[in-house]
């Protein structure tokens, strides 16, 4: 018989097809995410998990009691209790490696469209504003070529960013991790730096760091008052490393310039949040995979790891028990 198991979201058609091949699926078919108790209800009997999100708990393993694997469709598993997941013998995994170019990209985006306030002036544009006037320096932005940016998180997405941003800006690009990366430094002449001195010497703090215990909350009011007044924050992270309440105190004493915001603490994003207001703010909803492209290489890669565990053999990307 073949292996049982219960994808959370829709797939391409052809990751479901490879997916058959070796297990008998069944899948979450409604609108909008699987609600917890039902999930608790679809995993009674399966051997694998395919999901995007949502808490992977010792409560929900307790109405798994054949899980073998979550398989996460992300880069990220904070969503993963570790610790119980290990108790129980279910290994997780993740998507590493197929979005960080794309995750890059979007960085960038936010970068530029922050610095040249693209989105502010296309409203001013459509809500017809744009009269005939001599003083144009009321659309004035940043520049972003030859600037300094400092990376905060110099992994995979790290060095993307520092690719673009020295050899498509010719930026001088700082760096701030856990441990050196010497191999980055000579090849993208990055420098590395203390958290402190990036944060003071930054034109673009770009926030790349993944949510764990030491980074909830990284960067917060002393951290937003070290930063340049001409400053741009951009996080593509999680919204959890910022203490939000922080940035936008900041942001509103105009301790820096502008922000550009993949993640929110809370997502959605409440519709009271003043950041929604602000003008200097860029906010998309959480986007940085979010081509065809990278979804569906995403999708198949999470399929490959979800069927190597339920069939015996050693997934691609098994992501660290707990210690």
């Amino acid at each position: 018989m073949k292996p049982k198991v219960y994808l959370t979201l829709p797939v391409p058609e052809e990751v479901r097809k490879y997916i058959a091949e070796h297990c008998e699926i069944s899948q979450w078919e409604e609108e909008g995410p699987i609600p917890r108790e039902v999930l608790f209800q679809k995993i009674a009997d399966v051997d694998g998990l395919f999901t995007s999100g949502g808490k992977i708990d010792a409560e929900l393993l307790e109405h798994g009691p054949n899980l073998k694997v979550v398989s996460n469709m992300s880069v990220g598993y904070n969503n993963f209790d570790l610790k119980a997941m290990k108790q129980r013998s279910v290994i997780g995994t993740n998507t590493p490696y197929v979005l960080d170019e794309t995750v890059a990209d979007l960085a960038f985006a936010l970068i530029l469209a922050t610095a040249r306030r693209i989105t502010e002036l296309d409203g001013f544009i459509k809500d017809r504003k744009w009269e005939p006037t001599k003083d144009d320096e009321m659309f004035y932005g940043l520049d972003v070529h030859r600037s300094t940016i400092g990376i905060i998180g110099m992994g995979r997405i790290g060095e993307a960013i520092a690719q673009r941003a020295r050899f498509g800006f010719n930026m001088d690009v700082l760096y701030y991790n856990r441990s050196r990366k010497p191999d980055a430094e000579k090849k993208f002449g990055t420098e590395y730096s203390d958290l402190e001195s990036l944060l003071k010497r930054s034109d673009f703090v770009v926030l790349m760091t993944p949510l764990t215990p030491e980074t909830h909350h990284l960067i917060g009011e002393n951290e937003f008052k070290l930063m340049k007044k001409s400053a741009i924050f951009i996080n593509v992270s999680r919204g959890q490393t910022v203490d939000e309440k922080a940035l936008i105190q900041a942001l509103q004493n105009k301790e820096i310039y502008g922000a550009g915001l993949d993640v929110f603490q809370k997502e959605p994003i409440e519709k009271d949040n003043p950041l929604l207001d602000m003008t200097n703010v860029v906010t998309v909803p959480h986007i940085g995979s979010a081509t065809l492209k990278t979804r569906d290489a995403m999708a198949m890669r999470a399929a490959e790891n979800l069927v190597a565990v339920v069939t015996g053999m050693e997934p691609i990307d098994q992501v660290p028990y707990a210690k």
